[in-house]
C-alpha cells in the first residue's frame, strides 16, 4: 500500500520527516488512523513547529508526547505528521514556508489554522481522526472551514507537555473527526474516562454572537442547531452592556503577551526569517505594556464571571463557530486580516473562559461548509461530546 505521503493529494502532511506509529493492541480506537499536528514531539523525529527557523535551531525530539502513546495503546495507529501554521501564530492555513494545505470542502478556500494539516487530512479521509492544537480558535475555525468536527477541551485537562507552547494560560490539545461518535471515542481514551450516561441539557443562543452574523445566516444556524438537537423552542441570553469586541480586544492582549514572554528571546533572533503576518505579530506582541496587560487580566475575570453563570446547571451555550465561511485563497492580506480580527470576537470566549467548545458542521453557505458550535461548563468535556454524538 503507498505510504500517506504518497497517497496526499492534499498536502496536509509534512515532508521533511516521517513519524509512523503502528498500534499491536486492541482497544477503543482498534482500526482507526490518526495524525498529529507538528507541534507534538515523536521521538526521533524533528518537530518544526511550522517554521524552518524553529527546526534548524532546535534538536531533535527524544521523547514521544504521552498522549501519543495512550492513541496508539487504544488501537488506532499514526500514520504521519500534519502541517501547521507558522508557530501556530494564525487561524487561516496559509504557511508561508511550507504552502498551504488543501480545503477538500471547498477548495478555493483557505482550510483554517493553525491545525490546517490536521483539518485537511481529516476532511480527504486520509485519516479517521486528527490531533490539533487550540489556543485562540486552532481547532474550531478550520473544523468550521472544513466542515467536519472539531473539539477544544476545558484548558489544562489534557497535558501538554512534550508539546511546542504559543500561549499557555490558553493553549489545548485539540482534535478533528468527520463524526461525532469517533469525536466521544478519542476523548474518552484522552481523558481516559467513560461518558456519562444521564444526560440533561438547557440550551440557550448567545444573542451577542449571532448578532455578528447576517440575519439570514443567523436565522438559518439557529434553524439547523435546533433540528440537530431536536428542540422546538431554545431561549437566547445577552451579555448585557459587554461588547464581543472588547473581548477580543482583552485576548488579544493576553495573548500577545504571553507569546513575547514565551518565544521573544528566540524571536528577536529570527523575525527576519518569519512568513508574513507572522512577523508584524511578533513585532506587535513586543509593543505590549504592563498597563494593557494588567487592564486585561482584570477584564479576563470579569468575563470569567459572566460566562460562567451562563453556562452553570447543565447550561450550554450555542453560538457561531466563525464569522463567516472560510475566505478566498486569493483574498487580500487586508481582507484576511479584517476576517481574522473579526472572527475573533467568536473564538476569544472560549479561549478566555477555558471552557470546552465543540464545533458540529451544520451549513453549507455559498457552497462552502459553514459550523455552529456548543460551549460547554469546565471540566464537563465528555458530557458535551456525549450529548453531541447521542443527538446524531
Amino acid at each position: 500500500m503507498p505510504s500517506i505521503i504518497e497517497r496526499d493529494h492534499v498536502h496536509a502532511f509534512c515532508h521533511y520527516d516521517h513519524a509512523e506509529i503502528s498500534s499491536t493492541t486492541s482497544g477503543p480506537l482498534t482500526g482507526l488512523t490518526f495524525a498529529v499536528k507538528d507541534i507534538y514531539d515523536i521521538a526521533n523525529v524533528p518537530t518544526a513547529f511550522g517554521s524552518p527557523a524553529w527546526l534548524k535551531s532546535h534538536p531533535i525530539p527524544t521523547k514521544t508526547a504521552d498522549f501519543i502513546h495512550s492513541l496508539v495503546y487504544a488501537g488506532a495507529s499514526l500514520v504521519g505528521k500534519t502541517h501547521t501554521d507558522e508557530l501556530t501564530y494564525s487561524i487561516l492555513g496559509m504557511n508561508a514556508h511550507y504552502g498551504t494545505p488543501i480545503n477538500s470542502a471547498a477548495p478555493n478556500r483557505v482550510p483554517g489554522g493553525s491545525s490546517s494539516g490536521s483539518a485537511a487530512a481529516v476532511t480527504a479521509k486520509l485519516v479517521d481522526f486528527a490531533i490539533g492544537s487550540d489556543t485562540g480558535g486552532s481547532v474550531r475555525a478550520p473544523a468550521s472551514f472544513c466542515g467536519i468536527y472539531g473539539f477544544r477541551p476545558t484548558h489544562a485537562r489534557i497535558s501538554l507537555e512534550h508539546a511546542r507552547p504559543l500561549a499557555k494560560s490558553f493553549d489545548t490539545l485539540g482534535w478533528f473527526a468527520r463524526d461525532p461518535q469517533t469525536l466521544l471515542k478519542v476523548g474518552e481514551v484522552l481523558f481516559n474516562e467513560t461518558a456519562p450516561s444521564d444526560l440533561k441539557a438547557n440550551y440557550f443562543f448567545l444573542k451577542e454572537a449571532f448578532d455578528l452574523l447576517p440575519p439570514e445566516i443567523a436565522s438559518q444556524a439557529k434553524e439547523a442547531m435546533a433540528k440537530q438537537l431536536n428542540k422546538s423552542d431554545i431561549p437566547t441570553v445577552s451579555i448585557g452592556d459587554q461588547d464581543l469586541k472588547d473581548w477580543a480586544e482583552t485576548f488579544r492582549i493576553l495573548q500577545a503577551r504571553e507569546i513575547w514572554v514565551e518565544h521573544g528571546q528566540w524571536a528577536v533572533q529570527y523575525i527576519d526569517e518569519m512568513g508574513p503576518g507572522i512577523k508584524e505579530r511578533f513585532e506587535a506582541a513586543r509593543m505590549i505594556t504592563d498597563k494593557q496587560h494588567t487592564k486585561a487580566k482584570s477584564d479576563q475575570e470579569y468575563i470569567i464571571k459572566i460566562m460562567g453563570n451562563f453556562v452553570a446547571n447543565n447550561a450550554y451555550l450555542i453560538l457561531p463557530t466563525v464569522i463567516d465561511i472560510a475566505p478566498l485563497l486569493q483574498s487580500t492580506p487586508a481582507e484576511l486580516d479584517a476576517f481574522r480580527r473579526n472572527t475573533f470576537q467568536l473564538l476569544c470566549i472560549a479561549g478566555l473562559c477555558g471552557l470546552p467548545q465543540v464545533t458540529l458542521p451544520l451549513l453549507t453557505i455559498r457552497d462552502a461548509p459553514f459550523g455552529v458550535s456548543i460551549l460547554g461548563q469546565r471540566d464537563k468535556d465528555l458530557t458535551l461530546l456525549a450529548e453531541i454524538a447521542a443527538k446524531k
